[in-house]
């Protein structure tokens, strides 16, 4: 059945979406969505979802507002279940109630779900609450932009400047020398304090802090464009004391993430809990071997091996579906010792029920090979579940010292290139400052799609971070050097290497 949903999408923070716009939008035929809904949002959507985005920036109308409501009408009357995806609430300067409006003249259902509204959540992000106890007791929500067809304006400025209430703008940079001298005319002190608060809740906010009188002026000399919130009252005098927020460390560096898309995500969320902007480019996919029969027949005979290893999580990942496709777990490893290349293997490991018996402390193959010649693996069988391609070194060497080694191919990797314009876009507006390599296969792949002219135009401004030696070799085939590596090559570490990076460039440190 038919039926048109207008979501609240929040103000910015993927993760201040509700519970209940999250199901619809992944459950939706049709998904209808603005400029500042979080394009991350699209990844939720159904693959056969139909997509529209009809933004509207800064006088740049994709779809007007009266083509955005016939397109809700056309869809639904077309039998489609509709997500209507609206930056912030939809009732609040949305002009969510006009495509409402309209959806009830053609006699559709509707269901309007609220979001989290920017004049609450920048602020808050800011360090300044909208209410205080000895400061305000009421908030006024304002558009700065009214529809230019009224004939006089509707806001009663004086009655704005005689109340103790916070004053929030929404689209007001435009015209903020007019808001300014209007208040200050009603009355209002021009030493108010007064704040700008761009890209609210975003990796990319900033804010401005300063009085009523001088706000116009300082925003133009320190280049304030929209989206931003003007908040006008006592409150913002909080500003320095509870801004948490603007204080993390990697606020509005840019960081490219280049693994799987099945991988990324722990990556993205510790470097966007310290403020990055994350550009995640995926430029490997991992798949299962499309012949399952040799990884199901060895899963079938593990007693037959004195040594499993694992390089990967992928490799334990793909390994265990096989496993338990057959009716087998844990309990397959009885007799049979197993090694992990590093904490992470050695984790989804242990969440299967397998505790590593080794893991060495270099997370190389190098390492392991040391570490089973010392656990007196010669004449021994060794079983590696790995990718299709990769180094040789670890079966060799093994073969050499005299173990009776078996490779099995349990995925393989593929290059993406599904990404690569927005990485491009993005250099080229200087908004990239990291790029991570997490495996050999992630560089060769990045510079498949990116070409090495482009990074050596902006070498200057960019950081090229590997997580570990062999990865920091295949970059410098690439005739790159990396200027990051983590003592210990871990993606914790690769986070950790970077944050200690950011902290010496705020502090004119060597590595700035």
């Amino acid at each position: 059945m038919s039926k048109v949903y207008l979501l609240g999408a929040g103000p910015g923070d993927p993760e201040l979406i509700t519970l209940k716009a999250k199901r619809l939008l992944e459950s939706a035929d049709t998904v209808v969505y603005d400029y500042l809904a979080n394009p991350r949002f699209l990844a939720w959507c159904r693959p056969d979802a139909e997509i529209y985005y009809v933004g509207k920036k800064g006088g740049d109308h994709t779809l007007p507002q009266d083509k955005i409501n016939d397109l809700l009408v056309e869809r639904a009357k077309a039998g489609k279940v509709v997500a209507r995806l609206k930056g912030g609430d939809p009732y609040v300067f949305g002009r969510g109630a006009e495509e409402v409006e309209e959806l009830l003249e053609h006699g559709i259902e509707f269901e309007v779900v609220p979001g989290v509204t920017s004049a609450v959540a920048a602020p808050a992000y800011a360090g300044i609450p909208l209410t205080h106890r000895r400061f305000a007791s009421s908030v006024s929500f304002i558009t700065g932009h009214e529809d230019p067809t009224k004939a006089e304006s509707a806001h009663d400025w004086e009655a704005l400047a005689r109340s103790t209430s916070t004053l929030v703008f929404f689209m007001g940079v435009k015209n903020l020398p007019e808001i300014s001298a209007n208040l200050i005319k009603a009355g209002l002190p021009g030493s108010t304090p007064a704040a700008l608060v761009r890209w609210g809740t975003t990796c990319r906010q900033r804010s401005l802090i300063s009085t009523l009188a001088e706000i116009a002026e300082e925003s133009q000399k320190q280049g304030f464009k929209p989206p931003s919130l003007l908040v006008v009252g006592e409150v913002v005098s909080l500003h320095d004391k509870l801004n948490w927020f603007e204080r993390r460390p990697l606020l509005g560096k840019g960081v490219v993430v280049t693994r799987s898309r099945e991988q990324a995500s722990d990556v993205v969320a510790s470097l966007e809990s310290l403020g990055a902007c994350c550009h995640e480019f995926p430029t490997i996919a991992v798949e299962p071997m499309e012949d399952a029969a040799p990884i199901q027949e060895a899963a079938g005979r593990l007693g037959e091996y004195d040594w499993v290893v694992f390089t990967s999580v992928n490799g334990v990942r793909m390994f265990w579906d096989v496993l338990e496709g057959r009716g087998l777990d844990a309990r397959a490893f009885a007799g049979t010792q197993v090694a992990a290349i590093g904490p992470a293997t050695a984790e989804g490991l242990a969440r299967r029920g397998i505790r590593a018996d080794f893991v060495p402390e270099k997370y190389v193959a190098e390492d392991i090979v040391q570490g089973l010649l010392v656990r007196d693996v010669v004449g021994k069988r060794v079983l590696i579940p790995r990718a299709e391609q990769a180094r040789e070194v670890l079966p060799e060497e093994l073969l050499r010292a005299g173990a009776q080694v078996e490779v099995l191919p349990v995925y393989r990797t593929l290059p993406v290139a599904k990404g690569a314009q927005d990485v491009t876009t993005a250099l080229e507006n200087g908004e990239i400052h990291y790029i991570t390599f997490t495996s050999s296969s992630t560089v060769t792949n990045f510079f498949a799609a990116i070409s090495p002219e482009l990074i050596q135009k902006h070498r200057a401004a960019l950081k090229l971070v590997c997580i570990g030696p062999v990865t920091e070799r295949t970059l410098q085939n690439q005739g790159f050097q990396g200027d990051i590596q983590p003592e210990d090559y871990t993606i914790p570490a690769m986070v950790q290497a970077i944050l200690d990076h950011a902290g010496q460039g705020r502090h004119g440190g060597a590595g700035a």
